[in-house]
């Protein structure tokens, strides 16, 4: 074998070993990361606190971190920081209280607008129907026939 076969079959054995090494990551920085998904970064306000760059949120994953070291439990931490900010911590608001009009409200909605429609749609067709004619008189109905009895077959040459 060539020099360059030796070092192409090397390159390719080194980069296979490279995607086979496993890494095991630590239980705790799992909790970290699954905790700091749900929780919104104060300064950011649209991203979670693992998908944050900002100091607020390298301090606010420290902190969770040495929390859970700590012995607490991903619950008390939510709550810990709820306690601290508000309600508006959580990225996915909780199911209780009025925070239900935010997740029944847009089902409502819908139901609500889809039943007007269908409402307006039904008057529209009714008033949109031709209106029933008059009672046709006897004595002109019977005019009419002899009228049209004294007209000319038309399939007569």
């Amino acid at each position: 074998m060539s020099r360059t076969s030796l070092i192409v079959i090397a390159i390719l054995l080194g980069g296979s070993l490279a995607f086979a090494a496993t890494v095991d990551e630590d239980p705790t920085e799992a909790k970290v990361r699954e905790i700091a998904k749900e929780l919104r970064c104060a300064v950011c306000q649209n991203e979670s606190v693992y998908d944050s760059r900002s100091d607020l949120a390298v301090q606010m994953k420290e902190l969770i971190r040495d929390k859970l070291k700590a012995g607490e439990s991903p619950e008390s931490i939510r709550k810990y920081f709820v306690s601290r900010y508000g309600d508006y911590i959580l990225l996915e608001p909780r199911r209780q209280g009025l925070n239900w009009l935010i997740w029944a409200g847009p089902g409502a909605a819908f139901l609500a607008g889809s039943g007007v429609l269908v409402v307006y749609l039904r008057r529209r067709v009714r008033r949109d129907r031709p209106a029933a004619g008059a009672p046709v008189d006897a004595k002109l109905k019977k005019r009419l026939e002899q009228e049209m009895e004294k007209l000319p077959d038309e399939d007569v040459p």
